[in-house]
């Protein structure tokens, strides 16, 4: 197999770098999440004290779409808010997810990607110049083409946690 980062035919050329690079991202997740129980996507560590996959996968999935209407310069539509928010609960951790299965956090997040894969088409090179503002409460800058790196990196630095969850896992379920 060659790992390459080529951009989609209808993308401007680093626009479709990034994003390949997103896209190769969300392919590593649904690999590394393959096959997991819902007892396993629940797994919430040896001490029940650390995020569930489910938590994880959710809150990736929410960032990511953040970061979309943000390239398109628009807000995020309550009814998305609702849907797959907030950010962090009341105690500021990741909200609490349990028992919604692993097909389902995935296919959301295919969702998610669908609608970037869209947006991505529409953006030129130039385009990734642009200064949106990103942090809980908006008091941050970067550029487009942070942003779609941000995405990528982002997901990569969560399925680390993943990784770890299932090791664990794994550990746990063999010693009982």
């Amino acid at each position: 197999m060659l790992y390459d980062l080529q951009g989609e035919a209808d993308m401007s050329p680093i626009v479709g770098i990034l994003y390949s690079a997103v896209k190769e991202n969300s392919q590593r997740l649904q690999s590394i999440t393959y096959g997991m129980s819902q007892e396993e996507v629940d797994y919430k560590g040896p001490n029940n004290n650390f995020n569930s996959t489910a938590q994880l996968i959710k809150h990736i999935l929410y960032v990511d779409l953040i970061w979309v209407y943000r390239m398109k310069g628009q807000p995020l539509p309550h009814s998305l808010k609702e849907q797959y928010g907030p950010m962090i609960d009341a105690n500021n951790r990741l909200p609490m997810v349990v028992g919604k299965s692993l097909d389902t956090l995935m296919s959301n997040y295919e969702g998610v990607l669908k609608m970037l894969k869209d947006t991505c088409t529409y953006l030129s090179d130039a385009d990734l110049d642009q200064v949106v503002t990103f942090g809980h409460e908006n008091e941050k800058q970067a550029t487009i083409r942070w942003g779609l790196w941000h995405m990528a990196d982002h997901s990569r630095y969560h399925q680390a946690h993943i990784n770890l969850l299932r090791k664990w896992y794994k550990e746990n379920t063999i010693s009982n």
